[in-house]
């Protein structure tokens, strides 16, 4: 059997098992994101905030969680990929890679669709959903789907040699939301709590998309090389350590 197709056994098995025990319950996957935004925004809104750049509050709140939260979701299903898995990987031609790679594809596609459902949904309440720079968007998003499939599958090697990790990364997801950057606008930050926070990989996420929307926004703390760079180093580290670890996956 080849790698395709085992891969495609591991995506049918995934999309049907999700929730409800139907294929249908994939796209609720791409709900809760969305969910996510519209009480932010609603909560916002009852207290009477203003966005902290531009005029757009939706839009504001969209360009920083549509990256942040892609991140989340992708890397964090992928790491429960092997261990919610495990059972597949008796049979011979099962190998750990093949799930975390048909996880990640099936993650991009949720994550696509919760993008497409977002744009929708800002077009229909009157938000200029077009940035100012295309392309750097784009990139800025790819980047970040590179580093949460990086991610992805490293947290999941380690969740399979270490099962606590798996806890580990959940509590990290929960500090990685609030460092992010999407509530809040990162050159307004004091100096000494800027600076560190840059170095953080789905800040420069945040950061490269609003810089993408806004074309006045500050880009004092953006690395896009920096971002791309963590983004290959953990991919290619998470490849490597399933390479090493392959034979104690498979026991």
């Amino acid at each position: 059997m080849s790698m395709f197709h085992v891969m495609h056994a591991v995506f049918l098995r995934d999309m049907r098992s999700r929730f409800f025990n139907h294929g249908i319950g994939f796209l609720v996957v791409s709900l809760w994101p969305l969910v996510h935004m519209l009480v932010l925004l609603l909560v916002n809104t009852a207290m009477g905030r203003r966005a902290p750049y531009g005029d757009d509050m939706l839009l504001f709140l969209t360009t920083g969680l549509i990256p942040t939260l892609a991140f989340m979701y992708v890397s964090r299903f992928m790491a429960m990929s092997l261990l919610m898995n495990r059972p597949m990987m008796a049979f011979p031609v099962v190998h750990a890679v093949d799930i975390l790679l048909a996880r990640a594809f099936l993650e991009i596609i949720a994550a696509a669709i919760t993008l497409f459902l977002a744009l929708c949904i800002l077009i229909m309440l009157g938000s200029n959903v077009i940035p100012n720079d295309l392309s750097d968007a784009v990139f800025a998003y790819l980047a970040t789907i590179l580093f949460a499939i990086g991610m992805g599958i490293l947290a999941g090697v380690l969740a399979m040699c270490f099962e606590i990790f798996i806890t580990i990364y959940f509590i990290l997801m929960i500090l990685v939301y609030i460092s992010s950057g999407s509530l809040f606008v990162l050159s307004s930050l004091p100096e000494f709590v800027a600076r560190p926070l840059s170095w953080l990989p789905v800040v420069q996420s945040v950061e490269w998309m609003r810089v993408a929307y806004y074309p006045t926004y500050s880009s004092e703390y953006l690395d896009r090389s920096y971002f791309v760079l963590v983004g290959l180093c953990s991919l290619a580290l998470g490849l490597a350590l399933e390479r090493i670890v392959r034979q104690r996956l498979m026991e």
